[in-house]
């Protein structure tokens, strides 16, 4: 019997070590030489301080910035931990809503958040990715057209003229990848931090 186990107790250790450490640690070494940036998380500076990733969303909500899509997730409530409350873009949480297009928390809210954009802007159509959530409720990227819709806003606020902000935007929009994948967008942290340079 122990002829048989012998194999099966090295072939147990040897592959554990070669898919638990060995692969884990050449693959993360690799990634952090050829692409260091994204092995750290994607994380944006500002005057040598971390302020953010560039893969998970910030809640925004001044009108002098562009505000991002929705964000579904939660956290524990500190006065009861057996309930959740709303924590937008908390990325230990990573989750949708989980409600059908028929629940009435879901139809409210966008009705909600709908009255609210458009007086913000009554002039233009409410683009969907400012009232619905990702599927992950961390998407740091909105449309071309949500940023565009926020254009007249943030120009008021910050007393800029609208045809500067919209070339703002569109120096921040990136287009489809390889011009095949994906759909363009615009990154809200990136786009934003570009604002706040040029009012400097």
């Amino acid at each position: 019997m122990l002829r048989h186990l012998r194999p099966t107790i090295v072939m147990l250790l040897g592959l554990s070590i070669i898919t638990g450490v060995i692969y884990p640690l050449a693959v993360t070494g690799i990634a952090k030489i050829a692409f260091p940036f994204q092995a750290g998380g994607s994380i944006i500076e500002r005057d040598g301080k971390p302020i953010g990733s560039a893969l998970i969303g910030q809640n925004f909500t001044g009108p002098r910035y562009f505000h991002p899509r929705p964000s579904a997730t939660t956290d524990t409530d500190p006065a009861d931990s057996t309930k959740t409350i709303a924590a937008p873009y908390n990325a230990a949480n990573s989750s949708g809503s989980n409600l059908g297009p028929t629940a009435k928390a879901l139809v409210d809210r966008v009705k909600d958040d709908m009255g609210k954009l458009q007086a913000e802007n009554p002039a233009a159509k409410v683009p969907g990715d400012l009232v619905t959530t990702s599927a992950s409720g961390l998407d740091p990227d909105i449309s071309p057209a949500a940023a565009e819709f926020q254009v007249p806003r943030v120009a008021k606020a910050r007393g800029l003229s609208e045809d500067a902000v919209r070339m703002l935007v569109a120096s921040h929009t990136d287009p489809r990848w390889l011009g095949l994948l994906g759909a363009p967008h615009v990154n809200v942290l990136a786009l934003n931090m570009a604002l706040d340079a040029t009012a400097k």
